[in-house]
């Protein structure tokens, strides 16, 4: 990754409409190498999408919780990080599903509609027999939303 890689990546993150055309008289480069240069990212699996960020709370979803679950382990087939997985997937306001270290095995972050609906998702989050326990906490507040542009500036030229 070059600077031009991340200017490029800078343009985009900040204008995701901006087009390659424009793209290139912007960073005064030909159009041919805006595309190929994003088609390379996008390939190395540096850029991961092109959709519209969608905002939970827009969507009638305002309550953000994260919780931790506890996975059967062993065999069987109801345990299991994957097994979990694939009936988390399930779910749609489940965000994101980690496996973690520390307490617990997986971390995931949900959505819901109200406190009482939040119940609810746990509720079917929970229904899978290789959970054996969950923690929830609420989220207030976002400090910091998710975002990667920052590691830009750490990465080192190769």
């Amino acid at each position: 990754m070059d600077q031009l890689d991340r200017t490029l990546l800078e343009l985009f993150a900040a204008e995701p409409r901006v087009g390659v055309l424009e793209a290139s008289r912007r960073l005064g480069v030909a159009r041919g190498t805006v595309q190929a240069r994003l088609d390379r990212l996008q390939s190395s699996g540096v850029v991961s999408g092109w959709g519209p960020q969608l905002e939970p709370a827009a969507l009638d979803h305002p309550v953000t919780a994260f919780l931790t679950l506890e996975i059967r382990q062993g065999p069987g087939g109801i345990g299991g990080h994957d097994a979990v997985g694939r009936h988390l997937a399930t779910i749609p306001e489940l965000l994101e599903a980690c496996t973690i270290t520390g307490p617990g095995d997986m971390w995931c972050r949900v959505v819901a509609r109200s406190n009482t609906d939040l119940q609810r998702v746990i509720d079917r989050v929970l229904g899978h027999d290789g959970i054996t326990r969950c923690s929830t906490v609420i989220a207030l507040e976002t400090q910091v939303p998710h975002r990667v542009l920052p590691l830009l500036g750490s990465v080192v030229a190769g």
